[in-house]
């Protein structure tokens, strides 16, 4: 019975550990799925851990799947969890981010969300 439990255990703690070793985006400016009349000059994506440099993108697109942003993408040089790029001047409409990073524990993560701009 002890064996088993403490097999049981070990399987908890290491699915724990290998659940949650990707980084995860814990928050965006603009918001993830917002709506607001501000146009942005820039978009910002934090992450809940570091992230390294390479494979590391950030783009924004318009309804047109044409990029927005300035091409310049990069990770902060004192918070290795934020990812920022500039814009190019915007106008009201839907537009895309999309990201893409590599975790501390070397995978790539990616993902993307929304947000829109009112008149």
């Amino acid at each position: 019975m002890k064996k088993i439990l403490l097999l049981t255990l070990t399987l908890g703690l290491s699915w724990s550990q290998w659940a949650t070793a990707h980084a995860i985006m814990i928050k965006s400016s603009p918001e993830k799925e917002s709506s607001s009349n501000v146009i942005p000059n820039k978009v910002e994506v934090w992450f809940d851990d570091n992230v390294g440099p390479k494979y590391t993108s950030l783009a924004v697109v318009n309804t047109k799947g044409e990029r927005v942003d300035k091409g310049d993408g990069a990770l902060q040089t004192f918070d290795k969890s934020h990812l920022v790029t500039n814009l190019k001047p915007i106008t009201a409409g839907r537009y895309g981010v999309r990201y893409r990073v590599q975790s501390a524990d070397g995978h790539i993560v990616t993902g993307k969300f929304f947000f829109e701009i009112t008149e």
